[in-house]
């Protein structure tokens, strides 16, 4: 009773109860479905944008001043710099603690002006100063006179409340109408950040310097760093940037974390589904759409149309594919080339590239098929040769095309996933699932970061298998006898 109630079954009955009999396939046929669930109905449900970026406050230590000490004389001339070997023979004069010393028949006397602070006169006049203490402008860009800075220093240096118009506070600072101008001190500040350091912020420096501490606090707290090869101390402050949430591990706001350019990760894989997949699909489809009309010319007229087919089919074989494609993403990488017209690029490039193994197949299969009766029947009954070609023979050869393409679509999924990996197929903001792996170059990222690249490395392996298994089960139900 079964037996008799199959036979009553359409062709096309029979072939889905043996596709739906062969567990590989259902299985196969069950993983492409929550792949397309996933991808497409899962990139429209999620809250966030493919591109969509996140960041994090992260605090950092900024410098903010550069504190070094001064440890050798520096020399002032009342008329500009001082000859190099008047100012040699003035720093051996102080080293050797002598008060006069001759040069080039000119006699110079050494006076002691205060604490490592020394003038250098002549009869006649003042000719330079060697000292210590630095007189620092408060505002950089400012510059002393040499008189100010002689009358400066030996005010400080006399322990003086002023001089001339200038008051001058215990610290070194130099005051003119109740703003400061400068301040005097063997440390020299310099600003990183641009900013005016303040007296309050240097004397508390100063204080933490010679108290050897580390840090120091006013309205903030700064820290120390003291590099003593260059004889420098580095101030820092404490403050909070804002960053991209790179690698954020996973969490309840993203299920698989971030990525390096602080994009949600479970977004990310759910729209590089979807490219990877629509690239499979157009691929094939174009390489589908050229192989059966040009195998199906080939296969009914042969003679000639047969030989100039097979013979470019020969020449698409020769093609090096893997060097094209290099090259080809090399000069639109050149061209700077849009990223969506790029993925239009790739998928006509790869098309045009898969039809030939379609056209064979089409070809062998019409050379078989045509020598028939039914295609003779169709002759006698006067019928055009596209309609003989399109509705007579390119059906009997949909089973096998179908089962060709859908095995070409994981080969195709995987090839675009290589290319995007080598960073030659789908750019950046667009995800692919061959993109998205692009991270485990990355020595750090494929030790520490597994939520970056084994998902994706995942569901690329679950698509091809799915495709391959749903073909071999297509394989088995068009043609029983393939059956193992």
């Amino acid at each position: 009773m079964e037996q008799n109630k199959e036979k009553t079954l359409s062709p096309g009955a029979m072939t889905a109860r043996r596709f739906f009999r062969n567990r590989l396939a259902v299985v196969g046929l069950g993983i492409l479905i929550g792949m397309f669930l996933f991808s497409f109905v899962g990139g429209a449900l999620t809250p966030y944008g493919q591109d969509q970026v996140f960041y994090r406050d992260e605090v950092q230590w900024k410098a903010v001043a550069g504190i070094s000490e001064n440890t050798e004389y520096r020399y002032e001339g009342a008329q500009g710099e001082l000859d190099p070997v008047l100012r040699a023979q003035f720093g051996l004069a102080i080293g050797g603690g002598k008060d006069r010393f001759s040069w080039q028949e000119t006699e110079y006397a050494v006076t002691r002006e205060g604490t490592d602070f020394y003038a250098l006169w002549t009869e006649e006049a003042l000719v330079g100063i060697a000292h210590l203490d630095i007189v620092n402008p408060t505002d950089e860009s400012q510059g002393f006179s040499f008189s100010f800075i002689y009358d400066a220093l030996r005010a400080y240096t006399e322990g003086q409340t002023g001089f001339s118009d200038y008051t001058l506070d215990q610290t070194g600072g130099v005051y003119l109408n109740g703003e400061e101008v400068a301040y005097i001190s063997r440390l020299i500040l310099q600003s990183r950040g641009g900013e005016r350091l303040t007296r309050q912020f240097r004397e508390a420096a100063a204080k933490a310097i010679q108290q050897n501490e580390q840090t120091f606090t006013l309205d903030k707290t700064y820290a120390l760093d003291y590099d003593a090869s260059a004889r420098l101390w580095t101030v820092r402050e404490q403050t909070a940037t804002r960053v991209w949430d790179s690698y954020a591990p996973v969490s309840k706001a993203h299920p698989l974390g971030t990525d390096k350019n602080g994009m949600d990760m479970l977004t990310r894989l759910m729209y590089g589904g979807r490219v990877s997949l629509v690239i499979g699909f157009v691929v094939v489809l174009i390489a589908g759409l050229l192989g059966v009309i040009l195998g199906g010319i080939s296969g009914y007229f042969g003679g000639w149309a047969d030989n100039l087919v097979m013979r470019v089919v020969d020449v698409f074989y020769c093609i090096p594919s893997t060097p094209l494609l290099i090259i080809l993403g090399a000069a639109l990488d050149g061209m700077r080339v849009d990223p969506q017209i790029r993925m239009l690029f790739l998928m006509l490039v790869l098309g045009f590239l898969g039809w030939p193994s379609i056209a064979r197949l089409v070809r062998g299969q019409i050379l078989s098929l045509r020598e028939q009766e039914f295609m003779t029947a169709t002759e006698a009954c006067g019928l055009r040769i596209h309609r003989r070609i399109f509705r007579h023979l390119i059906p009997n050869v949909i089973p096998q095309l179908i089962v060709t393409c859908t095995m070409s679509l994981g080969s195709t999924i995987l090839t675009e996933a290589t290319l995007s990996f080598l960073g030659l197929g789908v750019k950046f903001p667009f995800a692919s699932w061959g993109n998205i792996m692009n991270d485990v170059a990355n020595a750090h990222v494929l030790t520490s970061y597994w939520f970056v690249w084994i998902p994706a490395g995942v569901c690329l392996m679950l698509a091809v298998l799915g495709f391959n298994f749903v073909g071999d089960g297509l394989r088995d139900a068009f043609d029983p006898r393939m059956k193992r």
